[in-house]
């Protein structure tokens, strides 16, 4: 978990806005881009479930290797 320490401002005695540190902030950023990674990787095995797989060996007798 990524510590946050936002600073509020507020309108009217309500909260309105959340400010934090850039640090955090690019925190955050590099988070979500490895949860949507993580998304795609995991919709694409879903897609891919039904399809046959090629051991490791087999496709290094494929390329040459």
């Amino acid at each position: 978990m990524i510590p946050l320490h936002p600073q509020f401002i507020t309108k009217n005695g309500k909260k309105e806005f959340a400010v934090i540190p850039y640090e955090e902030f690019a925190a955050l950023q590099a988070l979500i881009a490895d949860m949507e990674d993580l998304m795609n990787l995991r919709a694409a095995k879903e897609a891919d479930a039904d399809r046959p797989s090629v051991p490791l060996a087999e496709v290094k007798k494929m390329l040459g290797l």
